[in-house]
């Protein structure tokens, strides 16, 4: 079976954001949070509980992120990417 990207969910303290999602988008983590439940042996996961370590995964991959934010690149911009 190939391994999800997110491992168990951390229970910790919340800061309240208020976001709408396009319903698709809302399915997604929706089975995500299914098929994680099940590959980790945790209870049912609520999409709330599933954004936060997405996105903590995501900028924590995001080079260009890390790399600003660590001052190494104080000049540069991030530009879209050209095709």
């Amino acid at each position: 079976m190939t391994k999800l990207r997110l491992g168990p969910i951390e229970n910790d303290k919340p800061v309240r954001l208020t976001i709408d999602l396009p319903a698709a988008v809302h399915r997604d983590l929706v089975e995500y949070g299914r098929l994680l439940a099940r590959e980790s042996g945790q209870a049912e996961i609520m999409p709330a509980k599933l954004i936060a370590p997405m996105l903590t995964r995501f900028m924590a991959t995001d080079r260009a992120f890390r790399r600003l934010r660590n001052g190494s690149a104080t000049s540069h911009v991030l530009e879209p990417a050209r095709a």
